[in-house]
């Protein structure tokens, strides 16, 4: 059977790569996913390293089981593209040869005594207007400059610094190339202007990295970056000639997928990091000294708030307290998550004053921040935590909406979600109550594959503009609509405790800190 042109999306998630086929109309006519059995390893506690090589073997392996599962329709492929998993930096000599293995987001390596390294009259200025902080947790959160400090050996023959998705590119094609949307992490991107920061910018002391050790060639969403040549034809499986689409990261994909254009609409993913995005026209950053990322719709920015360890809290809390419900999932030939949702639904709105911040790992603007659990009495069970959980990353998702709200002049009123947390039903609905607004589902919960095809139809002229592919790739199939009592009590956690958390508890946070980096063995 034909369904006309297709798009091959190879989408990179922390855990797994998807290889799909998608058609015009947005519908998945061929998918393969591989899983991967190590996704990192940690030589530290804390660490997640990945060899770069691992990820090209496993793109070799998706293409040619998408080629054998697909059949005829392989021949109707018009176009590929990437989208990965960021911030996430791999290190390169003068031969374009890994030096080290890549250095994940999910790594929680810091650089100790980050204001040390900077340059006095920067420090002193950034004291001065309040964001000494701020910028010193962003220095030390830079994997570049923890090499730079912690490994000058490496630093030394480092000829260039990629993403991943740069690297995959380079694979493909020889060069070293990428897109403009794709450059989000701890590197010297500037995002208002879709280029690389002037080594003289303001914010050019957070990063060790300068201008020349970044990818020269960087293309816009939906331009045709190389074709398949016939070697990599040949150790593919893909087609010889087979046009290379710049599309984006997967956030920036997911926002594009699911329609999120406008002042009335945000994007919330709960992937393994949750997130929430809107689309702006104009530059607007979504707390001081953090970009607005750049948009795959190339003019446009995307101000996200992000939880780092978001929906990992879910495999978290699995790994740790749901033994009775993976083995009783094993037995009934379901997923543990389904057996929780349905307890988690008998737990009442609040939790019975539970409350948590999913500070797992600290935030750009909350550099000391440790999770917190608030309000354990005798009545509180372990399902009361998996609720907690799920509140607790609605609240900080409700706290992100009202500032991006106050900050771009903004009124959301509906929020598309997507990522592997809105596949349950019960999510949704409590997400739909903490938001106050109708949450929404497209018809696919792989929207950062379908994001990368929309760009890839749109590159090679199937679509005249990407709000045109969105109109005819993306569709609303599910609906939930807040209850109002349970907004209003979700609100009234939201302005009297959970907003509160932080800033109360930002002394003990910042002590367990101190003492956690003189006693190495405490953390």
């Amino acid at each position: 059977m034909k369904y006309g042109p297709l798009a091959l999306s190879f989408d990179y998630g922390t855990q797994s790569i998807r290889a799909i086929l998608f058609d015009k109309t947005g519908e998945t006519r061929c998918k393969v996913k591989i899983e991967f059995e190590e996704p990192y390893f940690s030589t530290q506690v804390g660490f997640a390293e990945q060899d770069p090589d691992f990820y090209w073997q496993k793109f070799i392996e998706a293409a040619k089981l998408c080629k054998e599962k697909s059949g005829e329709l392989w021949n109707d492929v018009v176009a590929m593209s990437i989208d990965t998993f960021r911030d996430s930096i791999i290190f390169l000599d003068k031969d374009m040869k890994p030096l080290r293995p890549m250095i994940l987001y999910l790594d929680q390596r810091i650089v100790n005594h980050p204001v040390e390294c900077m340059p006095k009259n920067m420090t002193r200025l950034y004291k001065l207007v309040g964001m000494l902080d701020t910028v010193a947790s962003q220095y030390a959160a830079s994997k570049c400059n923890w090499v730079a400090k912690y490994e000058p050996e490496i630093w030394a023959k480092t000829e260039k610094l990629v993403m991943l998705s740069g690297y995959l590119y380079y694979k493909l094609t020889g060069e070293l190339m990428d897109s403009t949307a794709a450059q989000v992490g701890h590197v010297p991107y500037d995002h208002k202007n879709s280029c690389w920061q002037s080594d003289h910018s303001i914010t050019s002391c957070i990063f060790e990295c300068k201008r020349d050790k970044m990818v020269d060639k960087l293309y816009k969403p939906c331009e045709q970056m190389a074709r398949v040549s016939r070697k990599i034809a040949e150790i593919t499986g893909l087609k010889e000639g087979l046009p290379i689409i710049s599309s984006g990261a997967d956030k920036a994909c997911e926002t594009l997928a699911v329609g999120c254009d406008g002042d009335d609409v945000a994007a919330i993913s709960l992937g393994t990091a949750a997130s929430i995005e809107i689309t702006t026209d104009k530059y607007v950053e979504p707390m001081p000294f953090l970009p607005a990322y750049t948009s795959i719709q190339y003019g446009k920015f995307n101000p996200e708030v992000l939880i780092f360890r978001g929906y990992w809290m879910i495999s978290w809390f699995k790994n740790q307290f749901a033994q009775p419900e993976v083995k009783k999932a094993e037995e009934l030939g379901t997923i543990p998550e389904k057996l929780l949702d349905e307890e988690m639904a008998k737990i009442p709105v609040g939790c019975e004053g539970l409350v948590l911040q999913p500070y797992w790992t600290a935030g750009v603007n909350t550099p000391e921040a440790k999770g917190s659990i608030l309000g354990f009495s005798d009545c509180h069970t372990r399902i009361h935590l998996y609720r907690a959980i799920v509140e607790g990353i609605g609240l900080a998702m409700y706290d992100g909406m009202r500032n991006m709200e106050k900050r771009a002049g903004y009124n959301i009123k509906r929020v598309m979600i997507s990522g592997g947390g809105a596949s349950s039903r019960v999510v949704c609905q409590i997400m739909a109550d903490l938001l106050g607004v109708p949450v929404q589902k497209v018809q696919t919960y792989e929207t950062s594959a379908l994001g990368a095809a929309m760009a890839s139809f749109t590159g090679v002229g199937e679509f005249g503009s990407l709000q045109e592919a969105v109109k005819a790739m993306s569709h609303i199939k599910e609906e939930y609509i807040p209850n109002e009592e349970n907004h209003k009590l979700y609100d009234t956690i939201y302005k009297d405790v959970y907003s509160h958390i932080y800033k109360a508890n930002k002394k003990i946070f910042r002590n367990i800190r101190t003492i956690q980096r003189r006693n190495p063995g405490y953390m």
